[in-house]
């Protein structure tokens, strides 16, 4: 198969786009956020646009292409590196570097083991109030979470928090040429109308009948846009071959998405209407998935050893406030 890293190595971004319907009927249920509900806009032309999904939540939604029911990383990837945490103390559970929502970051992970944040601090050659060396901190993610080095990284739970790495693969879904599609409906409750009969454990005004409101869309074009950063990948510092598995595995993601990933919400349940486009033949998932795996074994030098770093935890439940509090 063709090196894809050396196709594409001289653009400064590698960027594709889909186009995607409704599986069914015309109409879609796009993000919303608190206080605003969707985001609507126009452009210069006065054309409506629409954010059906935001940059944040596609990379969570690509992370979890890869990602078991479990949290752990699935058979075919195996060898790629990444941190699971045990947590023991007050109550008694797994997480991993796959899943946490601060990846690496997270206070499961980083501020589990003093010894573990010491090494990585090292081995990133972190130091307060020194120049930090890029190149040392990507290749030591790399090495423990290359997830984390894929998706960026904020590492504020460390020494002055000034480790900070963009995304090298976002994405977004949004619609042009919208309508608003508004209705209503009611939740019933053919026993009590009125809601007047009420659990003696549960009070709050959930009983009854509820009307409500809703409003979902149509539009004329639903385009999934998607921007691999290699200008970025160029400057880590890294080796050809792992800079190659960063662009297939970031693409792998973009094709797992497309194939499996694409009932956004109940009432968002899209698929794809023509293949993805870009400035080179992009392989299919198959393809991504036997150069991952290739390239896997070709990097394994780069990765910790065993490339799962398995971290303990303790923690704890927070004490509830007392009514005088």
């Amino acid at each position: 198969m063709t090196n894809i890293y050396t196709t594409v190595k001289s653009m400064p971004r590698l960027l594709m786009s889909a186009k995607l319907i409704p599986v069914q009927g015309e109409r879609f249920q796009p993000t919303g956020f608190p206080d605003i509900g969707a985001a609507t806009y126009f452009l210069s032309d006065g054309s409506s646009r629409l954010l059906v999904e935001s940059t944040q939540s596609m990379a969570n939604r690509l992370e979890a292409t890869i990602v078991k029911h479990d949290g752990t990383l699935i058979d075919e990837l195996k060898g790629l590196s990444w941190i699971r945490v045990h947590l023991v103390g007050e109550a008694e559970s797994w997480t991993s570097s796959l899943v946490e929502a601060h990846r690496i970051n997270s206070p499961y992970i980083i501020e589990s083991s003093k010894e573990f944040q010491k090494m990585l601090t090292e081995e990133m050659g972190y130091r307060r109030g020194l120049l930090i060396d890029w190149q040392k901190v990507a290749k030591t993610l790399f090495k423990y979470d290359i997830n984390s080095l894929l998706h960026g990284i904020f590492m504020s739970n460390v020494e002055d928090g000034r480790i900070k790495l963009p995304r090298i693969i976002s994405a977004f879904i949004e619609a042009e040429d919208i309508r608003e599609a508004a209705y209503g409906g009611v939740k019933n409750n053919a026993m009590d109308p009125k809601g007047e009969l009420r659990s003696a454990n549960y009070d709050k005004d959930v009983y009854g009948n509820v009307p409500y409101s809703r409003t979902e869309y149509t539009a004329g074009a639903i385009t999934a846009s998607f921007n691999i950063d290699m200008n970025m990948i160029n400057n880590l510092g890294l080796e050809e071959v792992q800079k190659d598995l960063l662009v297939n595995l970031a693409l792998l993601k973009i094709r797992l998405f497309l194939e499996k990933g694409l009932r956004l919400r109940t009432a968002c349940d899209l698929y794809l209407e023509e293949d993805i486009k870009g400035p080179a033949g992009i392989p299919s998932s198959a393809e991504l998935m036997k150069s991952c795996q290739d390239l896997i074994a070709k990097c394994s030098g780069y990765f910790a050893a065993p490339s799962v770093t398995e971290l303990e935890c303790t923690i704890k439940i927070k004490a509830k406030k007392s009514e005088e509090e």
